[in-house]
């Protein structure tokens, strides 16, 4: 069996494809997995890295705000456009595909359309409570669509063809030893936070979790608080430490990236961070109570859409990013604080909506539609 999945953009497209692959090949040893995508794009680095066969094509998305550079950027996108088909054909051809699946990115749109059109098995995988243009459109033109969330299948617009199977996580997710990961942080009894704002970081989240971290340091609460500034907010976070009058110490952990994300999961009791699908389905997959900062800047707003299915849960509180400053997080993690047991009421809640099977669905979904 030749496998062909096409993703890129985001780790939030990219990850998942990763998980599928590794679960088709150990489920079908004798299968060839190939990806497709920009060899500028996170995927080259991710797929390459983790050994598969990787096949270029440029795709780029239009820009709807009409800027001197974006009107630069939609002449090479729209010409990228013209030559996709000549290019996904070549693909095709090379990889004599028994199956094609989309994992979302522009990328995923002219090859999973290309391959259909071609009477070659298709799939798609939709990540998002809110799912985006590209995968509405293939929705209607492949053999099956896979959704992580029952809120997306309507929106998709093909029910009839559309099974749940959640978002795929990481394996180690659910091999942590929570005990030994709080002894490690030497927490004991403390409330464990985790807050981050991605690889790159969030401005706004590093501005807001400084005053967080200073009313702690200030009121002496009983937390320990671990911080990711990501590479863009190291200096901004250490310049609002000496602003604010706090400093990262044994109960203030602060890095550029956190890199055992798994065992820090497992030690935490609230995590404060974006509403990504990947990062939700870790803490539905780990059963946490989350404070939810939806990014503003990602297409048809989805991150919010994200969230909401966590808050209807009980199993978080959104903040919108305009609605977000220091007071207004600080009051609502006071208020956690000191409602006893509702952290661990939020984290069973977060729990319900987990598919811990979600890769085993997938799998067999896939193994079903070629057989």
């Amino acid at each position: 069996m030749r496998v062909l999945i096409a993703a890129g953009g985001t780790a939030g497209h990219i990850n998942p494809a990763l998980a599928i692959a590794g679960a088709l090949s150990a489920a079908l040893p004798s299968a060839e997995i190939h990806f497709a995508g920009r060899r500028e794009g996170m995927e080259y680095g991710l797929v390459t890295k983790a050994g598969y066969p990787f096949h270029h094509i440029e795709i780029n998305g239009f820009q709807r705000k009409l800027t001197l550079n974006n009107i630069r950027r939609n002449v090479v996108a729209a010409w990228h456009l013209a030559v996709s088909g000549p290019r996904c054909a070549a693909i095709l051809r090379e990889v004599k595909p028994d199956l094609v699946i989309g994992c979302g990115g522009y990328v995923s749109g002219p090859i999973v359309r290309a391959a259909a059109k071609r009477g070659v098995h298709t799939a798609i995988h939709e990540q998002n409570a809110f799912p985006g243009v590209t995968n509405k459109l293939l929705a209607k033109e492949v053999d099956l669509v896979m959704a992580a969330s029952a809120a997306a299948v309507e929106k998709l617009g093909a029910p009839d063809k559309t099974i749940v199977v959640g978002n795929p996580v990481r394996p180690e997710l659910f091999t942590q030893d929570r005990a030994a990961a709080r002894a490690r942080l030497d927490a004991g009894a403390d409330t464990v936070i985790l807050s981050f704002g991605g690889s790159l970081g969030a401005r706004r989240i590093n501005e807001v979790v400084a005053d967080l971290c200073a009313w702690e340091q200030q009121t002496g609460q009983k937390v320990i608080h671990l911080h990711a500034t990501g590479s863009r907010g190291v200096e901004l976070f250490r310049d609002l430490g000496k602003q604010k009058g706090f400093a990262p110490g044994k109960r203030l952990m602060v890095r550029e990236y956190i890199d055992n994300m798994p065992e820090l999961l497992s030690a935490a009791d609230l995590v404060i961070s974006r509403s990504g699908a990947l990062t939700l389905a870790e803490l539905e997959a780990m059963g946490r109570a989350s404070i939810l900062v939806p990014s503003p800047n990602v297409a048809e707003n989805h991150q919010y859409y994200n969230a909401l299915e966590l808050e209807k849960a009980g199993a978080a509180v959104v903040i919108e990013e305009k609605d977000l400053t220091g007071e207004k997080l600080i009051a609502v993690v006071q208020k956690l604080l000191e409602e006893p047991g509702r952290l661990q009421t939020m984290g069973q809640q977060a729990k319900t909506l987990g598919q811990p099977d979600s890769l085993a669905k997938i799998t067999e979904a896939l193994q079903k539609l070629c057989s």
